[in-house]
């Protein structure tokens, strides 16, 4: 069966968690990072060197970074939606690539100092001259992706829900 090993708070996870979900794909949560610890114990670096969450395990095949691990499950179980979710027509694909790859190069370091920020920073120690920096920020992003939805929508992919409408969901959610 396959394993997934991650908190369910991580945003990381909670896109794993909503694929495998979306596909009905069965498995088993492992609880592990932050207050669970396991990802700095030698088993798991085994497994993951970078000591984060998720790792996914699927019949002895380990594979880390969320979106690598949205887009094997997508191809993997097409017959089971994966292929809705992640076409096979190159632009399709591309273009749900493109927001995938957004995400982590553009909304996540924005949003991450906004997180960490508020929410991991006990409000005695925040520095709010870098909340409310951090906050402009993510507000740009979201409006750029505001914008696009506005001028194509209504998914973000093109006209299907897609990995890019999980990805960013997630990302939403917390937002």
């Amino acid at each position: 069966m396959l394993k997934l090993w991650g908190r369910v708070n991580s945003i990381n996870v909670m896109k794993v968690l909503w694929v495998l979900d979306e596909l009905g794909i069965p498995y088993e949560r492992q609880d592990a990072g932050m207050e669970h610890g396991v990802v700095d114990g030698p088993d798991y670096r085994a497994m993951n060197p970078n000591g984060r969450i998720p790792t996914l395990v699927d019949d002895g095949f380990v594979l880390w970074e969320s979106n690598s691990c949205l887009r094997y499950l997508a191809m993997k179980h097409a017959d089971k939606g994966g292929l809705a979710l992640y076409p096979a027509d190159p632009a399709a694909r591309a273009s749900i690539d493109r927001w995938m790859d957004w995400q982590l190069s553009t909304l996540s370091p924005a949003e991450r100092n906004l997180f960490w920020g508020l929410v991991r920073t006990p409000p005695e120690k925040r520095d709010m001259a870098s909340v409310m920096a951090a906050a402009r920020a993510a507000g740009e992003c979201w409006r750029i992706l505001d914008g696009w939805l506005t001028k194509g929508g209504p998914y973000v992919g093109g006209a299907a829900f897609s990995l890019a409408d999980i990805v960013l969901g997630a990302y939403a959610r917390r937002w």
